[in-house]
């Protein structure tokens, strides 16, 4: 019996990059798999390749902006399984481009309905499910969530304010049995950078990353399932990431030449 047998996992942006690697990384431990995306042909596929490995799974398509949907997402877990016993909030999107190239304000909003906004959705509906199992909450964000980085000015804003929704939630439910893991991602080999928009909305289509010198979206996945098991409070992915939490505090410019460069370098 591994730590994730039998329990009931929802997964939200599980069609793809980090959540289609982490749903590949749970099931052969026989979990039980609620997996979320808008893209229901890529969902299928991804059931089917879980269900292989000896999980059980189910595909539920979800616009986690949409509150509606998240509620029915929760619910098709309780249907299908009877409890939910984490959630991976996991779906996210994300820009290339300096705020005075920014040409509609909205995409900014757009970032925080899918990064934020779907985070709390998801949240709020299976918080109920999670407390009666004693549950796990793991809240993908990153480490633009800690630091600023430029370029990246409304996806940064997003996961500041993911991260500090979910530091708030951990203290409201200590006693509850219920944790809440943050896992701060450095640069990830994932179709999110392709996905990216520019300052006028247009999807890059490329990736702007330099993918051969960052870490694969398995080996994220990996490191995910490890801190969720541990029910740890923050999971940084990178040593750079890690150095600057602290380097912070003591030398913040230093930090913020770090940013940049990791910007001009892509990795």
């Amino acid at each position: 019996m591994g730590e994730f047998t039998e329990q009931v996992v929802i997964i939200t942006g599980a069609s793809e990059g980090i959540g289609r690697a982490l749903a590949l990384q749970l099931a052969p431990s026989r979990p039980r798999l609620v997996l979320a995306a808008r893209n229901a042909t890529r969902l299928a596929e991804l059931v089917v390749e879980c269900e292989a490995l000896g999980a059980e799974a189910v595909g539920v398509t979800t616009d986690v902006t949409q509150e509606d949907q998240c509620r029915a997402l929760v619910d098709a877990a309780v249907d299908a399984y009877g409890g939910v016993d984490m959630l991976v909030a996991n779906a996210g999107r994300t820009m290339w481009a300096a705020f005075e190239d920014i040409e509609q304000p909205g995409l900014l909003e757009d970032l925080m309905a899918v990064n934020y906004f779907g985070s709390v959705y998801c949240t709020r509906y299976a918080l109920p499910w999670l407390k009666r199992a004693g549950g796990r909450i793991v809240a993908v964000a990153s480490v633009a969530g800690l630091t600023g980085v430029p370029a990246r000015t409304g996806y940064c804003a997003s996961k500041h304010a993911m991260i500090g929704f979910f530091d708030s939630l951990r203290i409201e439910l200590a006693g509850s049995g219920v944790s809440v893991t943050v896992i701060a991602p450095d640069f990830v080999v994932s179709e999110i950078h392709r996905r990216a928009v520019d300052g006028k909305g247009n999807p890059l289509e490329e990736t702007p990353m330099n993918e051969d010198r960052i870490m694969t979206a398995e080996e994220c996945a990996q490191r995910i399932t490890e801190a969720a098991a541990q029910r740890r409070r923050l999971l940084i992915t990178s040593a750079r990431g890690r150095l600057g939490r602290w380097l912070k505090l003591i030398s913040p410019t230093t930090v913020d030449r770090i940013a940049e460069k990791a910007i001009a370098e892509r990795r």
